[in-house]
């Protein structure tokens, strides 16, 4: 008998989750409307949780953060996930959500900039000059290139534009481990999972484990700019001054020291 009626636990497990995720009564809902809830990309990570602790200690507010790719944090802001503010790693998938109405008018604002490197292990990485012509499928060897995915993943997108742009493209392309994020393609290369990684400057400063062999040309790839943008369906009412915080010279710091560049 009880192994035939055992469905009925995770059944109504699921049924109360629902339940309390409509009625506003879930984890994330109910946090939305105590704390400032931000979805940002995963490359921001050590920079916006210093930021963060910084605000906090100066406001008492408290601050949460939501950490993916881009790509998938907008589709969850898209299906009514409640995030009060938006840091995209490129302005494609902040536009995707303006043109869907989920941002709040005229709070879009281009907050960074960034580079995007290739890297190895440290233990076994050699400084390469990333040019047009370069042996790259060579360099790789039988080991793959850890990016993000090229067709969402901004760090991937910009990675693949770079590579058709110098027409490395053709030659690596079957020997591309595509991640779910930037901090995934790190990791693949930090744990020496794959021999070399395209990602920001700043995951590479972030990961003792890895080091840069090169950095694209600017010239290669589209700006790498990260935006910033208050949500359609935000009722926090601190989340006007955590904006201006963000674009403000008490922010400024965190993002520097991390390897960002300051836009705004």
């Amino acid at each position: 008998m009880s192994n035939s009626h055992s469905w009925w636990k995770p059944a109504v497990a699921f049924v109360a989750l629902f339940l309390g995720f409509a009625s506003g009564s879930a984890p994330a809902a109910a946090a939305s409307s105590q704390k400032i809830v931000i979805f940002a990309a995963a490359s921001l990570k050590n920079a916006l949780d210093n930021a963060n602790a910084a605000y906090t200690a100066q406001t008492g507010k408290q601050v949460t953060v939501s950490y993916a790719a881009s790509s998938a944090l907008a589709k969850q802001i898209e299906g009514g996930a409640p995030a009060d503010i938006f840091i995209s790693a490129d302005t494609d998938w902040m536009a995707y959500l303006g043109e869907k109405n989920l941002l709040k008018p005229d709070t879009q604002v281009n907050l960074l900039g960034n580079e995007i490197v290739l890297i190895g292990a440290k233990d076994k990485a050699q400084p390469v000059e990333i040019k047009a012509g370069m042996d790259l499928a060579g360099l790789l060897g039988a080991g793959r290139l850890a990016m993000g995915q090229v067709d969402s993943v901004p760090a991937g997108k910009y990675g693949k534009a770079a590579l058709e742009k110098l027409g490395l493209w053709s030659s690596v392309e079957n020997k591309v481990a595509g991640a779910e994020s930037v901090r995934a393609a790190l990791a693949l290369v930090s744990r020496g999972e794959a021999p070399y990684g395209i990602v920001y400057q700043t995951d590479a400063a972030s990961d003792p484990g890895v080091a840069i062999v090169g950095t694209f040309p600017q010239a290669s790839h589209p700006p790498i700019i990260y935006p910033l943008a208050i949500t359609a369906t935000s009722k926090n009412k601190d989340v006007d001054a955590y904006y201006d915080f963000l674009k403000s010279s008490k922010a400024e710091p965190f993002f520097q020291d991390a390897g960002f560049t300051i836009l705004n």
